[in-house]
C-alpha cells in the first residue's frame, strides 16, 4: 500500500457565475494541510468575474489549473474534470461551498489505510447570515450516516441499503479514481439540468466494494446562494431524468446487480419523487403527480415494487424481505398516488394550509364527504 504522501488528490470545482463565493471556496483548498492536491477548476462559460478569480489562484499556486469550456451544464463539467484528473483520488467541492483545512488530510489518511473505493464524511448546512431559528448560528450539522452505518467500518455499500436513502451529496468525500473509471461511473450530461448527484451517487453505492463513513464534518454546504439548485423550483423533471439513468445503468452496464438493486432503486425513486412533489410550485404539481403515479404503476407492474407492498403482506412474507424498506406510512402514500391522486394532493397541501377551513375545502374537492371523513379520521389519529 502506498504512503499517503504519494496519494495525489484531484479536487474538481465546477464553476459557473459564482464570483460572490468563489474566492472563499478556492482559498479553503489552498489552505489544506494536505498539500498533494491538484485543483481542477472547470469554468462552464462564466460571464462574471469567476475566470479572473481562477486566474489569480493559478498565478499564485501551480496546483491550480483550469478547464475553460462553453456552457454545457454541470454533468458535462464534472465528466471533463474526471477525465482530466491525474490523482489517486477524486474529490468534489462545489464552488459556493468551502472546506476546513484538515478535510483532505483526514480523508486521505482513512482512504489509504483501508484501501477504500469511497470515504464519506458528514457536512454542515451553512448560511452566510446567521439563522435566528438555529440560535443565530451559521452552521447546522448534517448527520449523513447513522452511528450504525459508521460502526460498520469497511463494507460493501449495496449490502447496507440505508445509505441509498440519504441525501445524495457527492462532496465531502473521496472516490478512488480507478474505481470510478473501471465501473464507468459518470454524470448524466444533460444541459441545464439539476440534481445530477442522484444517479452518480447511486452508481457509486451500487458498485463500491469498500466503503466507510465518518461522523466528522469539514464541508460547509451553502444554503443561501440564490442561484443554487437548492433554491430552484422550476426544473420539474430533472429528478426523473436521473432515475431513468439509474435504470439504464443497471440494465445496460451492471445487469448482474439488477435483481439485487432494482427494489432499492424503486424505493429511492419513490422517496425522491415524493420530495420533488413537495418542493414544486403549485402550477407544476398536478402534472408531476400524473407522472409520479404512472411511473409507480410501471414499477409495480414490473415487480420492482411487489404487489405485496400494497396489501401489506410484505411485512410478514420472508420472500418479500427486500421490500421492507417501505414504511407503513409510505405504503399509504403509495396507494393514494396509484388510486386516489386527488386525496394525496389534498393531504400534502394541508401541511401548508393557512386555516382548517382551507384544509376542509381541499379535502372536499378531492372526494366530497368521503374525503372529509378521511380528514377527520387522520386528525383523530394524529396523522395530519
Amino acid at each position: 500500500m502506498s504512503s499517503s504522501v504519494d496519494a495525489l488528490v484531484s479536487v474538481l470545482v465546477p464553476i459557473y457565475n459564482v464570483e460572490t463565493y468563489l474566492e472563499e471556496c478556492l482559498s479553503s483548498l489552498r489552505a489544506q494541510t494536505y498539500r498533494a492536491i491538484e485543483v481542477i477548476c472547470i469554468n462552464d462559460g462564466s460571464t462574471d468575474g469567476s475566470r479572473d478569480i481562477i486566474q489569480s489562484f493559478m498565478d499564485q499556486d501551480d496546483r491550480f489549473r483550469v478547464i475553460d469550456k462553453a456552457n454545457s451544464g454541470y454533468g458535462d463539467s464534472m465528466n471533463q474534470g474526471m477525465d482530466a484528473a491525474t490523482g489517486t483520488y477524486i474529490s468534489i467541492l462545489e464552488s459556493d461551498d468551502f472546506l476546513e483545512p484538515q478535510a483532505i488530510e483526514y480523508m486521505v489518511k482513512h482512504a489509504e489505510r483501508d484501501r477504500l473505493d469511497m470515504f464519506k464524511c458528514a457536512f454542515w448546512f451553512y448560511w452566510s447570515e446567521p439563522k435566528p431559528e438555529y440560535s443565530s448560528r451559521h452552521d447546522i450539522y448534517c448527520e449523513l450516516a447513522t452511528p450504525d452505518m459508521i460502526s460498520l467500518g469497511v463494507h460493501v455499500a449495496r449490502k447496507v441499503p440505508g445509505a441509498f436513502w440519504k441525501k445524495p451529496s457527492i462532496w465531502s468525500a473521496l472516490y478512488r479514481t480507478d474505481f470510478l473509471r473501471k465501473n464507468d461511473i459518470r454524470f448524466l450530461a444533460t444541459p441545464g439540468a439539476s440534481y445530477q448527484d442522484s444517479s452518480f451517487t447511486f452508481k457509486v453505492l451500487a458498485c463500491a466494494e469498500r466503503v466507510r463513513y465518518s461522523g466528522r464534518a469539514f464541508l460547509h454546504y451553502r444554503q443561501d446562494n440564490e442561484h443554487s439548485s437548492v433554491n430552484s423550483k422550476g426544473k420539474v423533471y430533472c429528478t426523473c431524468d436521473e432515475h431513468a439513468e439509474m435504470s439504464r445503468f443497471l440494465r445496460e452496464d451492471r445487469p448482474d446487480l439488477r435483481g439485487e438493486l432494482d427494489p432499492i432503486r424503486a424505493h429511492v425513486k419513490f422517496l425522491n419523487y415524493s420530495w420533488n412533489y413537495d418542493r414544486l410550485a403549485d402550477e407544476f404539481k398536478d402534472e408531476f403527480l400524473d407522472r409520479f403515479a404512472r411511473e409507480m404503476r410501471e414499477e409495480v407492474d414490473a415487480g420492482t415494487i411487489a404487489p405485496g407492498v400494497l396489501d401489506g403482506s410484505y411485512l410478514k412474507d420472508p420472500d418479500l424481505a427486500c421490500f421492507q424498506y417501505f414504511m407503513p406510512w409510505q405504503v399509504s402514500d403509495l396507494r393514494e398516488i396509484l388510486d386516489n391522486k386527488a386525496l394525496f394532493a389534498a393531504r400534502r397541501k394541508s401541511r401548508t394550509s393557512e386555516s382548517k377551513w382551507e384544509t376542509v375545502r381541499n379535502f372536499w374537492a378531492a372526494g366530497g364527504p368521503g374525503a372529509v371523513a378521511t380528514l377527520v379520521r387522520l386528525k383523530a389519529m394524529g396523522k395530519l
